[in-house]
């Protein structure tokens, strides 16, 4: 068995779609079949919402994306006005991105731990695996320490999941050892993010400590109710909305049913007008992850003139789609949405 050091010693490298054209690769995959001809319109149809001015953009995020190398995708899409609103797993933006503003790093695992090396001595040194992805338990308590530390010091009232990871944002401003980071990005960029099942990840831990510490008194906690209502306020001010979906679940549903909860409080709010879905999930189980965008407008919630299905590892088909819309340029004329700004208080914008 080797040692901690030895097994932490080789950092996950993200890949900067900036450094790679891949439209000619892309735009020939537009000729042949299957999944890569669906690929090739998926980056169409994510071009496309670029260049409607009037398109409000919301990317989904679900799976172990940050740790599997895509961080620096999701950030240049912020900083560069690719995206206007993110919905996610808490995994991604506090036990991988948040973890990895702080410092901290994502290891490629040794071969043989994909082949079977014993998850037990693993424990052992304290080192948690992500299927050929490794991490460090000891950062990982840091990083739920952290989220306490920032949730000791608001003041005590029901938060949503946007207004905490914006004062998470706020701290990696001020403490934060990277610029490349979703959360940071997001906090300067006033790009909403919202985690709907928030407590499911490092933060989860910080804000049960901080309960705990807390007994009787007061407590800072966080509203999935004012969550959702939020995100319906986004939809309701910019009713031209895409989806681009990483995965399903949570941040896939919650982002579609926004639809339906306009219509609930009166408001004309249309289907999303574009939307892209990458997962790998199985069309045959039933399950919300592979649920197709067609389905979904039975719901009312996707428009089925611009969707796109793409069955596909999303450390495969997110460089080529995102890398396509970014060489294409259809961004660099698109003004900032800032939704942030529309949520929150005079005092604070």
């Amino acid at each position: 068995m080797s040692t901690k050091q030895q097994l932490l010693s080789q950092k996950i490298k993200h890949v900067d779609i900036k450094q790679h054209n891949v439209v000619p690769v892309v735009e020939a995959m537009q000729h042949m079949a299957f999944s890569a001809r669906d690929l090739a319109r998926a980056a169409d149809i994510y071009d496309r919402m670029l260049r409607d001015q009037d398109c409000g953009i919301i990317l989904c995020l679900a799976g172990s994306l940050i740790s599997s190398g895509l961080k620096q995708v999701f950030v240049d899409l912020v900083r560069n006005r690719l995206v206007d609103c993110i919905v996610s797993t808490g995994a991604n933006i506090v036990d991988q991105d948040f973890f990895e503003g702080l410092g901290f790093s994502h290891y490629i695992a040794d071969e043989r731990l994909k082949a079977g090396l014993d998850d037990d001595k693993l424990r052992d040194l304290k080192i948690d695996r992500i299927y050929d992805t490794l991490i460090d338990e000891d950062e990982l308590r840091i990083c739920d320490d952290t989220t306490k530390i920032i949730a000791d010091s608001l003041p005590p009232r029901a938060y949503s999941s946007r207004e905490f990871i914006r004062e998470m944002g706020a701290y990696l401003a001020e403490h934060g050892k990277t610029k490349d980071s979703i959360v940071l990005a997001a906090y300067e960029e006033d790009v909403p993010i919202f985690c709907p099942a928030f407590s499911d990840c490092s933060a989860g831990f910080g804000l049960v400590a901080h309960q705990h510490a807390r007994g009787d008194q007061p407590k800072v906690a966080i509203d999935s109710v004012k969550d959702f209502y939020e995100l319906t306020q986004i939809k309701i001010a910019n009713p031209n909305t895409g989806i681009f979906m990483i995965g399903g679940g949570v941040p896939k549903n919650f982002t579609q049913d926004i639809v339906v909860a306009a219509e609930i409080l009166g408001e004309d709010a249309p289907m999303h007008k574009y939307a892209v879905q990458i997962t790998v999930a199985d069309v045959r189980d039933g399950a919300l992850s592979s649920s197709t965008l067609k389905e979904a407008s039975s719901w009312g919630k996707v428009d089925t003139a611009f969707e796109q299905m793409v069955f596909s590892e999303a450390t495969l088909a997110v460089p080529l789609i995102a890398g396509y819309a970014y060489h294409k340029g259809g961004w660099k004329n698109r003004s900032a949405k800032r939704f942030a700004r529309l949520l929150e208080p005079a005092e604070v914008k």
